[in-house]
């Protein structure tokens, strides 16, 4: 851990001065910022906050790879989580007052690349691979003690991605993807025959699976991978399948702890444009819209509380989404650097030379 920690801080000497070109860095964020895991032009990884003008305000060294953010609700402390298969997960604070924190997952485990806080921001549960049992489950860390492990919650399946805090700050949603993979085995893929992919939610006081809805045994190759909460409490989720390319599943669906998934309805061109693939969900901040992307057809869409896709927009390997802070819009990020808003039109924002990941996290700074 000391040779970690002796290497994070070497990287984040050089990442503090990557700035993202040609925009100019400013020292400190007030107010309303986003943030991402990126690769920095020099090669190295880390976190960079934004504000909603594309503006990069700091960056955050990672020692390799990093995928999802999650943010408290009082905006003071955030967590970046490696790409699976890796363990580590360093935690920091948004406006740069307090030093980062590495922490890793124990052996024989890693993490699938997101978390979620609960519990009064006290708790942090991290979705996890036990490798070599072949089950998902979700590790809980102590806050104030310096993310110490403290237990973990056996969620019934395997390959749990996403996992977010539902309103109540009680209970979580967890997309269990249904994928069996080892780190021995690189990216392969170990059970797609036998898939079983659910959403799951859990009693974050008790670590109760309180519930756990499976989609229809015909899609069973439909992995659920990720997840965002609309103004009436639903969670959305967006899926990768894993079945025959020709196949055009659903790719979007909902459902809330006592109501089983319904998928979106939508017309074969439009999963046939999303290319089997969604890559982010993210509900806008007043809750009226959630938008999905697909980064591999470099496409987004937007859709009602309805389900009915009101907006598509392309954006070459776009994948990372949150909210604008007081619009029913979204900010978009690409692996090529972009910033744009969807709002009634796709408006680039800023380019930068940063190499965005698939994901963004909003943040309201206290």
């Amino acid at each position: 851990m000391e040779i970690e920690r002796r290497a994070l801080l070497k990287c984040a000497a050089a990442a503090a001065l990557c700035v993202a070109g040609p925009l100019r860095a400013r020292a400190t964020a007030l107010g309303d910022i986003f943030l991402s895991a990126c690769r920095f032009p020099d090669g190295r990884y880390g976190i960079v906050s934004f504000d909603p003008d594309g503006l990069i305000l700091r960056s955050v060294a990672l020692p390799d790879r990093g995928h999802g953010v999650t943010v408290s609700r009082s905006g003071s402390l955030a967590v970046a989580f490696a790409r699976h298969p890796r363990a580590f997960a360093l935690a920091f604070d948004p406006a740069g007052h307090r030093e980062p924190v590495l922490f890793n997952a124990p052996d024989g485990r890693h993490f699938y690349g997101h978390g979620a806080f609960a519990h009064g921001d006290s708790l942090l549960f991290a979705t996890e691979n036990d490798y070599a049992a072949a089950r998902g489950v979700i590790g809980v860390y102590d806050v104030a003690a310096a993310f110490r492990r403290i237990g973990e919650i056996d969620i019934g399946g395997v390959g749990p991605h996403e996992i977010l805090a539902m309103p109540d700050g009680r209970t979580l949603a967890v997309a269990v993807g249904g994928i069996e993979t080892h780190p021995d085995a690189g990216d392969a893929k170990l059970n797609l025959a036998t898939m079983s992919p659910a959403l799951a939610f859990i009693d974050a006081a008790s670590g109760d699976v309180t519930a756990s809805h499976k989609l229809d045994p015909a899609l069973h190759q439909l992995s659920i991978r990720h997840l965002a909460v609309d103004g009436n409490g639903a969670v959305w989720f967006g899926c990768q399948y894993e079945g025959p390319a020709g196949d055009l599943p659903p790719l979007i669906g909902r459902a809330t702890a006592d109501a089983a998934p319904s998928m979106v309805v939508a017309a074969e061109r439009d999963w046939a444009a999303l290319r089997n693939y969604v890559g982010s969900v993210a509900a806008s901040r007043d809750g009226m819209f959630v938008a999905c992307s697909s980064p591999v057809a470099g496409q987004i869409v937007v859709l009602d509380r309805a389900g009915i896709i009101v907006g598509r927009y392309t954006l070459a390997d776009g994948c990372g989404l949150a909210g604008l802070p007081s619009r029913s819009g979204f900010i978009a990020t690409s692996g090529a650097g972009d910033i744009v808003e969807l709002v009634d039109a796709l408006t680039p924002v800023a380019r930068t030379d940063l190499a965005f990941d698939n994901h963004v996290a909003f943040a309201r700074l206290p």
